[in-house]
């Protein structure tokens, strides 16, 4: 892992300390050919869903629901969802940041979370025609979406324009011109209908030249970055000139964002006092400073809570003259659903390589989870027959692709009396494993159910073989 990065906080040093020290014992014991390092403590609670019950014997239940039993009816793999705690969280985001706080719905969308959030109070965030159409078929009105894109097409805008979405965030100049030509006075060149006659309001995603510490595929807030207007540059306060000088839009405020999976409430104070002067001479009702709060995906790891968060955007707001009038707003993903969620498998093949590793094969891997092999992300592993067992026993979980990187748990802990037809269980799923889930090597994608009081509902059913052929001519 190298040195630990230079400003996290207190809580990130000493996670980055335990996490240096269990990859330190696992690389002894690999190289000893042991696969074992002694005392290891179960799953952390922390990184279960809020209505996890463990039972005497061990097994684990969620909403009420023995997991177990819904890998049997259902099958492997299989995401099951805490519906309690994604409605815990969402109702955490409207109290913290307001009603108008939208869910980055990249993280996981399907209609009955699309549905569920709006249920909430919460606004949906959309990056794609794709997810705007998904949204709008759960029953979620036009005006509570806010629709994103680095690279929107004409047909997307126009969409969002005859539908009425609350916000389009603009990203580009050759964005302002598609606009112009759509809000002009000439009816619509993608539609042929007229152009509406109110206004369409819309934010300028500013890039603020903020570096957060987290994965560089996921940083979006440095000045190199294909996403927003510059600030440093100049093009942010050219793009504000010539959106006011567009009469079919109406300005309303200012978006930045600065990446994903950012542990360290620093980095969005950093945000704030980059922006603070720009957006008090553009004197706008709005400012959004995006997502990217972190989560904790294993043991050692601590994230702020979307309050946490919350609070320290304000008070950095109140302390760099944003006044009040300002409507504050965001738009978390990850910190609403990846905890809400554990992914199911079953163990096909334990492949033991003396002095090496132990290869254990389940039924799923990089497509339906791809996070280790885009950016080497870390996740636990458990049983859930056994979820308060001491896991001494280390090995490499990996999919069922051809592929060497199709690698879910480089060093996963688990029992010792792991074995061939185990249900496996990864926690922290819920976020950019079904949304970026493909059907590699033909796979088809796993299903999603919900659980809450004792039952469950499949939200996503399980694609089958014939599935896989519907689109071919």
């Amino acid at each position: 892992m190298g040195e630990p990065p230079g400003f996290l906080c207190d809580s990130q040093s000493e996670a980055w300390s335990r996490r240096k020290l269990r990859e330190t014992l696992r690389a002894r014991a690999a190289s000893r050919g042991f696969g074992s390092v002694g005392h290891i403590p179960p799953l952390p609670r922390s990184l279960l869903p809020l209505t996890a019950s463990i039972a005497g014997d061990g097994r684990l239940s969620l909403g009420g629901v023995d997991v177990l039993d819904l890998a049997e009816e259902h099958g492997t793999p299989l995401f099951v969802y805490d519906e309690d705690h994604i409605r815990a969280r969402c109702r955490e985001a409207v109290g913290a940041w307001g009603g108008d706080v939208a869910y980055a719905s990249k993280a996981f969308l399907c209609r009955a979370m699309a549905a569920l959030a709006h249920e909430e109070g919460m606004c949906i965030d959309v990056s794609t025609g794709g997810e705007l159409h998904v949204a709008m078929a759960a029953g979620v009105p036009a005006h509570r979406l806010v629709l994103h894109g680095n690279n929107k097409s004409q047909a997307e805008l126009a969409t969002a324009i005859e539908a009425g979405v609350g916000r389009i965030v603009i990203d580009s100049f050759d964005e302002i011109d598609r606009l112009e030509r759509l809000c002009g006075e000439a009816p619509c060149p993608t539609t042929g209908s007229a152009a509406r006659s109110a206004r369409q309001p819309v934010l300028v995603r500013v890039t603020p030249g903020v570096v957060a510490h987290t994965h560089e595929y996921v940083m979006t807030g440095q000045a190199d970055s294909k996403f927003g207007f510059g600030l440093a540059s100049g093009a942010a306060a050219e793009a504000l000139e010539r959106v006011r000088r567009l009469p079919g839009l109406e300005l309303v405020g200012i978006h930045a964002h600065i990446g994903s999976q950012v542990f360290v409430t620093t980095s969005f104070v950093k945000e704030v006092e980059a922006l603070a002067p720009f957006v008090l001479a553009a004197g706008l009702p709005e400012l959004n400073v995006g997502g990217g709060l972190g989560v904790a995906y294993v043991e050692g790891e601590g994230a702020p809570s979307i309050a946490e968060w919350a609070a320290a955007v304000r008070a950095a707001c109140e302390e760099n003259g944003i006044a009040e009038r300002v409507r504050l707003t965001a738009e978390p993903g990850r910190a609403i659903v990846a905890t809400a969620a554990v992914t199911l498998y079953r163990v096909g093949t334990i492949k033991q390589l003396p002095g090496i590793r132990t290869y254990v094969s389940v039924d799923g891997g990089m497509s339906d989870n791809p996070r280790p092999v885009l950016y080497g992300s870390g996740y636990e592993a458990f049983l859930p027959r056994a979820t308060l067992a001491e896991r001494a026993r280390v090995v490499t979980v990996v999919g069922k692709h051809c592929e060497s990187g199709d690698v879910i748990v480089r060093d996963a802990h688990v029992p010792e009396d792991l074995t061939v037809g185990d249900v496996l269980a990864t926690p922290v799923t819920g976020a950019y494993g079904h949304s970026m889930a493909s059907t590699y090597n033909k796979s088809p994608r796993p299903a999603v159910l919900f659980v809450s009081d004792g039952r469950a509902r499949v939200v996503v059913r399980r694609e089958t073989f014939q599935d896989l052929l519907l689109l071919d001519q």
